[in-house]
């Protein structure tokens, strides 16, 4: 299963790579566009999570990522908004939790 797993996220790191170097957007811009299209979507924890690093790594902050959701929040309503900032909050919680055990393996 790990493998399986591995294969998906490895996938979707080279689709999110492929998307960077192919836009005519700033890679900010792009991920400014792809957590605006997440929430939109209404898309899962996880999705926000396969994001998180490469949004990071172009200077995408907490801020930024609240300017995103009042910005499309007359697009795409309140209940989205409010599902985005849970989905948010979990993908962050559980993204802590990885970072916990990565820690917690590496002192054992």
């Amino acid at each position: 299963m790990a493998d399986e797993e591995d294969l998906v996220s490895d996938t979707l790191a080279q689709i999110t790579a492929a998307s960077l170097e192919r836009s005519t957007l700033e890679p900010r811009e792009l991920m400014l566009a792809r957590i605006a299209a997440l929430v939109a979507v209404d898309a899962p924890p996880a999705s926000y999570l396969l994001n998180a690093g490469t949004a990071m790594d172009v200077g995408i902050t907490l801020e930024d990522v609240q300017g995103i959701l009042v910005a499309v929040a007359p697009i795409v309503g309140t209940p989205r908004i409010v599902a985005a900032a849970g989905n948010l909050g979990r993908a962050l919680g559980f993204a802590i939790e990885l970072e916990a055990e990565a820690e917690a393996e590496a002192e054992g």
